[in-house]
């Protein structure tokens, strides 16, 4: 894929087949058929091209991808378009994502047309098209011991990337150079780099939920909201910290901040097995609303305003995504109409928050916006957070700010 011109994008794979292959080169195609006695699993990549490998690198070609990823049967990249019709014609369905990739899918395509024309007489070939998700969302959704290691991994670079990015943080900056500060400690610490389009929102731009464009100066008395993570091995992490610019937190933004962190202790506390996820989240409406009325902003039965949605207009998203290859991973969060059970090995996000616009309905909070977002493993007796080194309390936040040169 190209940004302009010639300039290509780095190439990143697809995490459904890194997934299930650990493999890394462009062009690469695994085809596994669950219905064979033999070539059961299948690895189309770029054969050996010195004259290619000048230029990109080297490849592994398909002998050497055989042996690496441990297929039956291995084979150029040419051979995809001739071959995978009669590789898929055994099977009834096929499982694949529909515009993922538009040269497999003319192939996925090609068999079911073939069945189409010749599945009534002999009772073979694929008649339908499913979604992977259908059976790799579940897998994907626990993690295993290595998966855990690489999340850990990815928690901690970014904890450091956000020590590294305060401590630098004062008036005058501008948000770009924060954001330099965070993703180059990522990359000095062995990160890929960014999980994700990096989120340093200033004054009025941190009550903009997905404000990435990080082009205003900061001043003296705002707040900046970053939302960051680092990809390591594949794998994201996602952190959101909130921090007075000139490292002092005014009263009316402490008041909003305390109210916000402990709603994300609360939070944190009812991660552990068999909690449902929607509970996490109906916990943490519940002290916002609490905290909106000790801030005068509502008033009211408390279980009224929470029914009717009052607290929307400042906390409009949900609580928690879950985290892995993918920053929003895969995976159902309610099954046959009832919200999800928790499991060990699954990794989610606690991130409340409070965002007052300038033209919203609380005017004396207006340009107010903090977020505070942890990322948690469900563990077989409770919950580990696995960002829990970079603090959040109020006066540990203010002492990370401006630290270099003092």
């Amino acid at each position: 894929q190209y940004r302009s011109g010639d300039s290509e994008l780095p190439y990143r794979p697809d995490s459904e087949l890194f997934y299930l292959t650990g493999f890394t080169e462009p062009e690469s195609v695994l085809v596994l058929r669950a219905f064979a006695d033999s070539e059961r699993t299948v690895l189309f990549s770029r054969s050996r091209d010195p004259d290619a490998e000048l230029w990109t690198g080297s490849r592994a070609g398909p002998d050497a991808a055989r042996a690496l990823v441990g297929v039956e049967e291995a084979r150029p990249i040419h051979r995809l378009d001739g071959d995978l019709p009669e590789l898929l014609s055994g099977a009834d369905r096929v499982f694949f994502r529909l515009e993922a990739s538009p040269r497999t899918e003319a192939g996925v395509l090609g068999a079911l047309r073939m069945a189409r024309r010749k599945g009534a007489r002999h009772g073979t070939g694929p008649r339908g098209i499913m979604d992977p998700g259908a059976i790799l969302d579940e897998l994907r959704l626990r993690k295993d011991a290595a998966e855990i290691v690489a999340m850990r991994e990815a928690a901690a670079i970014t904890v450091q990337g956000f020590k590294a990015a305060l401590a630098r943080l004062c008036p005058g900056m501008g948000e770009w150079q924060t954001e330099a500060d965070l993703e180059a400690e990522f990359r000095r610490l062995g990160a890929a780099g960014p999980a994700f389009a990096t989120i340093v929102g200033s004054g009025e731009n941190g009550c903009v939920l997905h404000y990435v464009e990080n082009s205003r100066r900061m001043e003296s008395g705002d707040l900046v909201l970053l939302d960051a993570g680092a990809e390591c091995r594949m794998y994201a992490a996602d952190v959101s910290r909130t921090a007075p610019v000139s490292g002092r937190f005014s009263a009316r933004q402490r008041d909003v901040y305390a109210v916000v962190d402990e709603a994300r202790k609360e939070a944190i506390s009812f991660v552990r097995p068999g909690a449902r996820i929607s509970e996490v989240h109906d916990h943490t409406v519940r002290v916002l609303v609490h905290g909106l009325q000790r801030l005068g902003v509502l008033s009211g039965d408390e279980d009224e305003l929470i029914e009717t949605g009052a607290h929307k207009p400042f906390f409009p998203h949900r609580t928690s995504h879950w985290l892995g290859l993918e920053t929003h991973d895969v995976g159902d969060y309610a099954r046959n109409g009832a919200s999800r059970k928790l499991e060990p090995g699954m990794v989610l996000t606690v991130e409340p928050g409070l965002y007052f616009a300038a033209d919203g309905p609380a005017p004396s909070f207006a340009g107010i916006g903090i977020r505070v977002e942890d990322d948690v493993l469900v563990t077989d007796e409770g919950a580990e957070v696995l960002t829990a080194a970079l603090p959040t309390d109020p006066d540990a936040v203010e002492a990370m700010v401006g630290t270099v040169g003092t």
